[in-house]
C-alpha cells in the first residue's frame, strides 16, 4: 500500500477542521448537555456503500487530536492493512472500532467521517475511470485541482483508486502551459522552448517537463524540442488525438515524448479518449467533484 502522509503534513488540517466545528471556547454544546462527562462507550465504522475505503489511517491521528483516550481498535477479519485501498462491493462492512469516552468520540465523528467520506469518495470515482480504461495503454491521472490543504490526501486517494499522480505542485514540475505560451507565435516555439528545457535540465535532470498545446500545428513545433517528457492535448477531439498520436510516433524516439489528453473527460468519454492511443489522461474531476462514498459511525447502545 502507498504511503500516508504523515501526522506533521497533515495535522494542520485535523486541528483546522477540529477548530471550525468547536468554535472559539471549543465547545460541542450537545455532547456537553446530554452526556455524562465519565460515559464510555464504543463505536464502529462501518462501510455502507460499494465503493474504494481510503484514509483509515487518519481515524487515530483525528482521535489524538481530540482526545487521547480514545482508542481505535482493529476488528478481527477486517484488519486496515486488508481493507484500505481495496474495493469492496459488499454494501455493510465494519472497518475500524473506537473506545473511549462518550463526549468525545461523538465531538470528533464528524470530523472523522468527513474525511473518510470525501477521501474514499475520491478513490472510488478513480477506480470507476481506471477500469474504463482497462485493455488500454492509457493511465488516469489526477491534477491539481484540489480543496486547499487536502492536496497530499487526495492524491493519496488517486492512488488508492489505482490512479497516477501528476506533479503535487508548482514546485515540482515544469509545465508550460497555453498562458505561458500566449505572446509566442507557433513557428517560434521550437526556438523559444528549446532553451527552457535546457535549463530545467541543467537545474534538475529528473525534473518532469511538459507543454500544452491545443492545435496539431503547436504539436509539430513542440515535437521538434529533444528532452521534453510531455505533451499535454488540451480538449482536442477524439480524431485529432488519434492524428496527434500518428505525429508523435513519426518521431525518432518511439512513444515518447508522452502524449496526455486533458480537457471535458468523463466516465463517459474516457475509454473513446484512450482508445485514440494517448499515453495519459488527467481528469480534474476525480478531486474536484467525486461524490463521497456513505460511511458511518455505530455507536453502541
Amino acid at each position: 500500500m502507498f504511503p500516508f502522509p504523515s501526522n506533521e503534513e497533515i495535522k494542520n488540517l485535523i486541528l483546522l477542521a477540529k477548530q471550525e466545528d468547536l468554535g472559539p471556547k471549543s465547545d460541542d454544546v450537545t455532547s456537553r448537555l446530554l452526556i455524562d462527562d465519565n460515559a464510555t462507550s464504543v463505536a464502529t465504522l462501518v462501510q455502507k456503500q460499494v465503493g474504494v475505503v481510503c484514509a483509515l489511517p487518519i481515524v487515530e491521528m483525528v482521535c489524538r487530536a481530540y482526545d487521547e483516550r480514545l482508542r481505535v481498535e482493529q476488528i478481527p477479519g477486517f484488519h486496515m492493512e486488508i481493507i484500505e485501498g481495496r474495493f469492496n462491493d459488499t454494501q455493510r462492512s465494519p472497518l475500524l472500532r473506537i473506545r473511549g469516552p462518550l463526549r468525545s468520540l461523538l465531538t470528533a465523528e464528524r470530523v472523522i467521517l468527513n474525511f473518510l467520506q470525501h477521501l474514499s469518495g475520491v478513490a472510488t470515482q478513480t477506480h470507476r475511470y481506471v477500469r474504463r480504461v482497462e485493455g488500454t495503454a492509457a493511465k488516469v491521472y489526477d491534477t491539481r485541482k484540489t480543496m486547499p490543504g487536502f492536496r497530499l490526501l487526495d492524491k493519496y486517494a488517486v492512488r488508492c483508486g489505482g490512479g497516477m499522480n501528476h506533479r503535487i505542485g508548482l514546485y515540482d514540475g515544469l509545465l508550460i502551459k497555453d498562458n505561458h505560451l500566449a505572446a509566442v507565435p507557433v513557428k517560434e516555439l521550437t526556438s523559444f522552448l528549446s532553451p527552457i528545457v535546457s535549463k530545467s535540465r541543467a537545474e534538475d535532470v529528473s525534473r518532469l517537463i511538459e507543454v500544452e498545446v491545443d492545435t496539431l500545428e503547436q504539436l509539430r513545433e513542440v515535437l521538434k524540442v529533444d528532452g521534453i517528457d510531455v505533451v499535454l492535448l488540451d480538449n482536442m477531439d477524439c480524431p485529432k488525438m488519434q492524428e496527434a498520436v500518428g505525429l508523435r510516433n513519426l518521431g525518432v524516439r518511439k512513444g515518447k515524448p508522452e502524449l496526455e489528453a486533458s480537457g471535458g473527460v468523463t466516465l463517459e468519454t474516457v475509454r473513446s479518449i484512450a482508445l485514440t492511443g494517448v499515453d495519459r489522461i488527467s481528469v480534474g474531476a476525480i478531486t474536484h467533484s467525486s461524490p463521497a462514498l456513505d460511511i458511518g459511525l455505530d455507536v453502541e447502545t
